[in-house]
């Protein structure tokens, strides 16, 4: 249901609409500065991945004779999907605008929906590479999803209700630190793969035959690669700040207060990811579901927990 059009809460969900479209392509911008000092380079400056986004949308489209309207809407798809997620969730302390009982279902639907139509569109493009890169994407989700779908179990335990604003801001309850926090790492871990990023995958690279993500928009050009990019930085926006909330939300009282609070905790977890680049190699193919499953093993094991 939507909240009352009051204009105070048209503010609020403006700003809890806004704020994030601003501040998405931020975040991959900081953990690209991070892996440059770590490596005692200058690096590209945080406002890169801004004006990569408004170079390619100003490029022109370089399209296969074989592709159909799959290969276009899987970019789409997948920028709408992480826009509507965007109204679904908490962020910080904010509330989501838009809540209803089970919307945390349609919130994991909306994922694979997402990881659906950008498969498919790799698959439309009639290569072989872009298809290895589909089936390792597909494969590994199987795995990491359990992840995702044992930390909302765990609030589903110990907040009682299926909409992700009583599930996500409910305080914290006797017994309930230890499952949240094994819940979220196994979500640090399930941030890592879902946005492609080192020890799982290597957003970086040019090596076709170790690639997952990056090989599967090989063939997507101006706008839509645009698109691609603009979406990977929404879903890791969106992912940071679902773990901040398993750890807990800022709450000051003060909205503005409160977003700056977020945007300093999201900040300082792009930070992590980055050191975690800079320190760790990317794993080889055939170790990725072991760690994988060890998060999904982490969050089971935390809603076993929740369960006493």
């Amino acid at each position: 249901m939507l909240h009352t059009t009051t204009p105070q809460l048209i503010l609020s969900i403006a700003t809890h609409f806004l704020v994030p479209l601003a501040i998405a392509p931020l975040f991959p911008g900081i953990i690209n500065k991070v892996k440059a000092a770590m490596a005692g380079r200058r690096g590209p400056p945080l406002r890169q991945p801004y004006l990569d986004i408004f170079k390619l949308l100003r490029k022109t489209l370089v399209i296969s004779n074989t592709t159909t309207w799959i290969f276009f809407a899987g970019p789409l798809v997948a920028v709408g999907a992480m826009l509507a997620v965007e109204l679904l969730i908490p962020i910080g302390s904010s509330p989501a605008p838009i809540h209803f009982a089970g919307d945390v279902i349609l919130f994991v639907y909306l994922f694979a929906a997402a990881r659906f139509f950008t498969t498919s569109a790799a698959l439309d493009t009639g290569s072989s590479f872009e298809g290895m890169g589909a089936a390792r994407e597909v494969s590994f989700a199987v795995v990491s999803e359990a992840a995702l779908i044992f930390s909302l179990l765990i609030m589903i335990r110990f907040s009682s209700g299926l909409s992700l604003n009583t599930l996500l801001l409910a305080p914290f309850k006797q017994g309930s630190v230890g499952p949240r926090l094994m819940a979220a790492v196994g979500l640090f871990v399930f941030l890592l793969a879902e946005t492609s990023r080192v020890p799982v995958d290597d957003p970086d690279t040019h090596l076709e035959l170790t690639m997952i993500h990056e090989v599967m928009v090989l063939d997507h050009s101006g706008p839509l690669l645009a698109a691609v990019q603009y979406a990977s930085s929404l879903r890791l926006l969106i992912l940071i700040n679902l773990v901040l909330l398993f750890i807990g939300p800022p709450h000051t009282g003060i909205p503005i207060l409160s977003w700056v609070l977020f945007i300093l905790e999201a900040s300082a977890t792009a930070v992590l990811v980055g050191i975690i680049e800079s320190v760790m190699a990317r794993l080889p193919l055939r170790h990725v579901p072991t760690l994988l499953a060890a998060a999904a093993v982490l969050s089971g094991l935390g809603f076993i927990l929740a369960l006493r």
